[in-house]
């Protein structure tokens, strides 16, 4: 194990997890005719890859293969602790910032050796998850990424600026009844959480590192953000006064809310809803022509380092069968996910769909998420003080500085 660890804190971090594993879940890598996946798909995404896992194991009759779901942290520190114990799937799906975390504790194997160069040529670079020189991650859906979602039924063009954006939010929130409260408005999101916030930060030219994983959160970009956000809801009020992901989800789901800020992974919830949403990417900032930049991460398969040499023939195998074109459309034209083979984006559901046309454009706009472990900490460094900001205990001067103090003095923390 790296020495970049603390092992006081990781050993805490281990004694207060409370381990509820099955035998089959925390079994030895010792059977090799059945491979386990964990992963932390959403409903729909399970329902494709239990057909797809079906077919596989038709197509290869000596070989059985077991899906399980864990929620997303679940998942992560799970695998840490199953792995270290030489345990755990064979394989773990997941987003690509769980690589960092994973590497470092040298519990994934690296990938380059096993499988053939011009496979790997056939995927979007992006959806190749490389760190510290090697391969960790090999991405089946390219995206897991913000865009502005809109209400059709009540906005023709959505906006392309932050000005537009402004203006179009203030002619949607109303108070329909006259009673005084808001009945529907402009924009909604889950504004009170950091990966939400991104975007803006970036549009005002600021980010959460630099290229050697130091935090840059002291920074005018960062506090502009700030300030923006909070004029959003108590200058120009287009947003709720309060929002969380559920509260958001729900106002735009029951047409309380013209457009929301949200991820791929809501769009098929939102049109079994009934709305009729059209996708665009988030605007720019007038102030810094810049376009606001989600992260983007791709969400994949990772290899458990305790795997014995003689099953990973078979995983290969099978991980060859899932990362298919077949299978990857099946998935996008299901839930309209970006794939990561390069072939399939010249296939006509991607080029003429305009959902899928404005996801890759947002993609392109977007910036990879970092893989290294010290986003954790930046993440946990950030949250209370901009959360400060908008109960208007902090102002976003002070919040830039504790932001950064904070993230430096967890980072080092993490790495003694």
């Amino acid at each position: 194990m790296s020495d970049n660890i603390n092992l006081k804190l990781f050993t805490f971090f281990i004694i207060s997890i409370n381990l509820i594993f099955t035998s089959s879940a925390c079994r030895k890598q010792d059977d090799l005719s059945k491979i386990l996946i964990w992963h932390q798909m959403r409903v729909d995404e399970r329902e494709i890859l239990e057909a797809q896992l079906k077919r596989y194991m038709q197509l290869n009759p000596g070989i059985k293969v077991e899906a399980l779901y864990k929620e997303t942290e679940e998942l992560r520190s799970g695998f840490i602790i199953a792995a270290i114990a030489g345990q755990g799937p064979d394989l773990v799906y997941g987003p690509s910032d769980q690589v960092g975390p994973f590497q470092v504790m040298d519990i994934i194997l690296p990938l380059d050796t096993l499988f053939e160069q011009e496979f790997l040529e056939g995927f979007n670079p992006k959806a190749l998850v490389y760190f510290k020189g090697n391969l960790y991650q090999i991405g089946d859906k390219l995206g897991n990424h913000l865009t502005l979602v809109y209400n059709k039924d009540l906005i023709k063009s959505p906006p392309e600026t932050d000005i537009e954006l402004i203006e179009l939010g203030q002619k949607l929130t109303v108070d329909l009844n006259k009673d005084g409260k808001i009945d529907r408005y402009g924009l909604v999101w889950n504004y009170t959480e950091p990966f939400f916030f991104i975007p803006f930060l970036s549009g005002f030219g600021g980010w959460v590192m630099d290229e050697d994983g130091n935090p840059t959160l002291d920074t005018q970009a960062n506090i502009d953000a700030l300030n923006f956000i909070k004029d959003l809801r108590d200058k120009y009020k287009i947003i709720p006064g309060e929002a969380d992901y559920n509260i958001a989800d729900v106002l735009f789901k029951d047409g309380k809310a013209g457009m929301i800020i949200n991820g791929d992974w809501s769009w098929a919830g939102y049109k079994k809803a009934g709305i009729n949403i059209g996708i665009a990417p988030l605007p720019k900032i007038t102030k810094t022509g810049l376009w606001c930049a989600p992260m983007v991460s791709t969400k994949g398969y990772s290899i458990n380092s305790n795997v014995r040499k003689e099953k990973i023939p078979s995983i290969i195998n099978l991980l060859k069968f899932l990362l298919a074109p077949e299978q990857q459309m099946e998935v996008t034209k299901q839930i309209n996910t970006m794939p990561t083979l390069k072939i399939l984006y010249d296939d006509p559901f991607i080029k003429n769909d305009e959902i899928m046309v404005n996801s890759q454009l947002q993609i392109e706009r977007g910036k990879p998420m970092p893989v290294v472990p010290e986003l954790r900490a930046i993440w946990d460094a950030m949250r209370p003080s901009y959360q400060a900001v908008l109960g208007g205990a902090k102002s976003p001067e002070k919040a830039a500085i504790d932001m950064q103090e904070l993230a430096l003095r967890k980072i080092k923390e993490m790495n003694e």
